[in-house]
C-alpha cells in the first residue's frame, strides 16, 4: 500500500487533521505523530485497508491501547523503504556497470581475435610461411582464453554477489510480512492471504477462520508485568503454528488476539483444529525465565466460522468475532462456532 502524503489543499487537510484529533480524543489515544498519521490516513482518502481495520475495532468497542496503535501504525502507514533497500538499490546499480564493463570488455576482445584471424588469413594468401602463421595463430588464442578466464572469474564474482543481494531482498520481504513479537504474519501478509483465499473460495471450495484470545490476559499481564504477557503471546503463537495445517496461515490479528485462515476447510475442520489448539494450550507450563517460578496456566477462548458464498471478508472476519467473544461471554476456556451464534440469536 502506497501510505505517502501527498499535498492536499490547506482548507482539506485542516478538517482531516481535526476530524482526525477528535476521534484521537475520543478514543483516548495519546497525540504522538506516529497516531496521528494512523487517524489522518484514516479520515483520508484511498486506505481502504485501514479503514476496515479501525472501523472493527470500534464496532467491538476495542480498547486503542500502546500495542493496537503501534500496530495500526507499523502495518498501515510505516514507509517500506528502508536504509537496506536503498544499499540493495545502489548494490544492484553497481552490478549492472560491472556486468556492462564486462559485456564491452568482451565485445572488445571479439573484435581484437577477428582482426588478428583476419591478419592472418591475408598473409596466408601472400605466401607467408604456413609455420608462423600457425605460431601467431596459436598465440592469440592463448591470449584469447586467458582473457576469457578472467572474464569468466568476473562473472561468477558478480554472480554471487548478486545471489547475496537477492536472499537479502528474500529476508527483507518476509520482516516486512511478520510480527515482531510473534514471529507470526502481521495484519499486511494476512489481508494479502484473505485475497487470495477468498478467490479459491468463490469456487465453491471452504473457507474457515478460527480466531483466539488469551483469558484474563489483563489480570495476568497486570500480577506478572509485560514481559512474561509477551512470552504467554510467543507461546501461543507457537502452539497456533504447531496445530495448524501446513496450507493454513497463523497470524497476529492485534493485541493478544491470533488467528488463523483455514483454506479447503469447513466449519467442523475448523473448530476440531481449535479445540486441539485450546487443549494444548490449557496443557502448557510458564515459567518466569527470570526465577524459574512456575506461573498459573492459562486459558484461551476461540471463535470458529465460515465464509458464506458472496460475503464480504469483514463479515467472516466480524462473525468469528463475535462466536469468541460469545466463547467468553459464556464461561471461557471453550471453542464457540458461528452456529451457536445462530441458536443464541434465534433464542433471542
Amino acid at each position: 500500500m502506497d501510505s505517502s502524503f501527498d499535498e492536499p489543499d490547506y482548507d482539506y487537510a485542516a478538517s482531516i487533521a481535526g476530524r482526525a484529533m477528535r476521534s484521537m480524543a475520543e478514543q483516548r489515544i495519546a497525540p504522538t505523530p506516529a497516531n496521528f498519521a494512523v487517524w489522518f490516513l484514516y479520515f483520508g482518502d484511498g486506505h481502504e485497508d485501514l479503514r476496515n481495520a479501525i472501523d472493527l475495532l470500534i464496532d467491538h468497542n476495542r480498547p486503542f491501547d500502546a500495542r493496537t496503535n503501534q500496530d495500526l501504525f507499523k502495518t498501515y502507514v510505516a514507509p517500506q523503504v528502508s536504509a537496506a533497500v536503498v544499499d540493495t538499490s545502489e548494490r544492484l546499480q553497481a552490478l549492472m556497470g560491472a556486468a556492462k564493463e564486462f559485456l564491452a570488455t568482451a565485445i572488445a576482445d571479439n573484435h581484437s581475435q577477428m582482426q588478428v584471424i583476419s591478419e592472418v588469413a591475408d598473409q596466408g594468401k601472400a605466401g607467408v610461411d604456413p609455420k608462423a602463421l600457425v605460431a601467431q595463430l596459436m598465440n592469440e588464442l592463448a591470449r584469447a582464453a586467458t582473457r576469457a578466464t578472467r572474464l569468466e572469474a568476473g562473472f561468477a564474482e558478480k554472480t554471487r554477489e548478486l545471489d547475496v543481494i537477492r536472499d537479502s531482498l528474500s529476508r527483507s520481504e518476509e520482516r516486512a510480512r511478520t510480527d515482531t513479537l510473534t514471529g507470526l504474519a502481521n495484519r499486511r501478509a494476512l489481508d494479502e492471504f484473505l485475497r487470495k483465499a477468498l478467490a479459491t473460495a468463490a469456487w465453491g471450495e471452504p473457507l474457515s477462520v478460527l480466531m483466539l484470545d488469551i483469558d484474563h490476559f489483563k489480570t495476568f499481564n497486570d500480577n506478572f508485568g509485560h514481559g512474561v504477557g509477551d512470552q504467554v503471546l510467543r507461546l501461543m503463537a507457537k502452539v497456533l503454528r504447531e496445530k495448524v495445517r501446513e496450507q493454513d496461515l497463523p497470524a497476529r490479528y492485534g493485541g493478544e488476539e491470533l488467528i488463523a485462515v483455514l483454506p479447503d476447510a469447513d466449519l467442523a475442520t475448523c473448530a476440531e483444529i481449535a479445540e486441539r489448539i485450546r487443549h494444548a494450550l490449557a496443557e502448557c507450563t510458564i515459567t518466569r525465565r527470570s526465577t524459574g517460578e512456575v506461573l498459573p496456566s492459562i486459558s484461551v477462548s476461540i471463535g470458529v466460522a465460515q465464509y458464506r458464498a458472496g460475503e464480504a471478508i469483514t463479515d467472516l472476519i466480524e462473525r468469528c468475532d463475535r462466536a469468541l467473544y460469545l466463547a467468553k461471554g459464556s464461561g471461557r476456556n471453550r471453542v464457540v462456532t458461528e452456529t451457536e451464534l445462530d441458536r443464541v440469536g434465534t433464542a433471542g
